[in-house]
């Protein structure tokens, strides 16, 4: 029983290194795109939660337009 445990273990190691090793496959250094076409694409806290506060206005919304209070 000692030994089929073992090759489990083994096993399993085995296959988390391949995992990690394998990655998601991104080659060279990762940069932030400076070109003008990447000026209006979304940032990932934007991606994760859109309706999060956007902190270049202030912490206004963008997805909320603001309505006056009437008195």
């Amino acid at each position: 029983m000692l030994i089929m445990a073992r090759i489990l273990v083994s096993t399993i190691i085995l296959a988390g290194v391949a995992v990690d090793l394998s990655a998601c496959g991104q080659k060279g250094a990762l940069f932030l795109p400076a070109e003008p076409a990447a000026t209006g694409r979304a940032t990932l806290p934007q991606s994760l939660n859109p309706m999060r506060a956007n902190p270049a206005t202030g912490g206004a919304s963008d997805a909320l337009p603001h309505v006056p209070q009437s008195p």
